[in-house]
């Protein structure tokens, strides 16, 4: 049996949550945060975000989206989940041949899974969806790398005002963003980091900007930031630092500032998502390894 696919409408918003929480196995979301993902998208394309139904009752979802990074036109399935009693039914592949068509429509010339710059909930597909892993081969993707979230426990103490108040006589100065900083830092990540602009925005819409800075002589020269996706689950990133602060321990700084941020906030834990240098955040706040992601792309020329 053939079931409808249509374009997602915001009014399937509370069902399609309700949908997505009980497909999925290993992760949740609420209204706000798939809102988060869907509509609060910097490049949101309602035209590839898709619905199947059996009558009123959602069976399938799958979201794309496309990024221009660096010359090379990605496009992802950002979101997809299949109801457990409809699987093996053809439906993920229907889904996945009208998205397929939309990117080729739009010169796309890789095909990944939901490891999605700027606005993403998870970096890649977690094994123990092995369903998702198979589905994915025979589709044509291969695997070409992994990553990983580390979990933080909060409770410990973060404070590093001792070493914060020594880097004063390099005219080092490290504090809380303001406001009136955020093109300051906008400017200073639009060479090497213009992916993370739209998290550094994220991040100032917060009453308190969740975003803290080093400055040099006035200059910002490192940030980092937390609840800049994936808000008020404890999400920690992104942060960089310039080389002319590099060596003096900014890092450990700035990830420290951030978990003591969250400490206030109630949260037990905080996840370092999509990392790459697991050795530094284990040393500095006791991190480890809670999940790992394989990511997987396609070819589309």
């Amino acid at each position: 049996m053939e079931y409808p696919i249509i374009r997602y409408q915001p009014g399937d918003l509370p069902r399609l949550t309700a949908f997505l929480n009980n497909s999925w196995q290993y992760d949740s979301i609420n209204e706000t945060i798939l809102q988060e993902k869907l509509e609060g998208d910097p490049y949101w394309m309602p035209e590839a975000t898709f619905v199947c139904k059996d009558g009123d009752e959602i069976i399938g979802f799958m979201q794309g989206v496309m990024r221009d990074i660096r010359g090379t036109r990605y496009a992802y399935i950002k979101l997809m989940a299949v109801d457990a009693t409809y699987r093996r039914q053809g439906i993920a592949s229907a889904m996945f041949e009208k998205l397929e068509a939309i990117f080729k429509q739009h010169e796309a010339d890789v095909m990944r899974i939901y490891d999605v710059p700027l606005n993403y909930f998870m970096p890649g597909i977690d094994p123990r969806y092995t369903p998702a892993l198979c589905w994915a081969m025979r589709k044509g993707f291969e695997r070409f790398g992994d990553t990983s979230n580390l979990l933080v426990d909060l409770n410990q103490d973060w404070d590093m005002s001792a070493k914060e108040t020594a880097l004063k006589e390099d005219n080092i100065e490290v504090r809380r963003a303001k406001p009136e900083d955020k093109q300051a830092i906008l400017d200073f990540i639009k060479d090497e980091w213009l992916l993370w602009s739209n998290e550094v925005e994220m991040a100032f819409k917060d009453k308190q900007p969740s975003i803290h800075i080093a400055l040099l002589n006035g200059e910002v020269k490192a940030f980092s930031a937390h609840n800049a996706n994936n808000k008020g689950t404890g999400w920690f990133g992104p942060m960089g630092t310039h080389p002319d602060l590099r060596g003096k321990g900014m890092g450990a700084i700035l990830l420290k500032r951030c978990l003591q941020d969250m400490k206030e906030m109630g949260l037990s834990h905080s996840i370092i998502p999509w990392v790459g240098p697991i050795d530094f955040y284990s040393w500095h706040s006791n991190a480890v390894v809670d999940r790992v992601f394989w990511r997987y792309e396609k070819k589309l020329k």
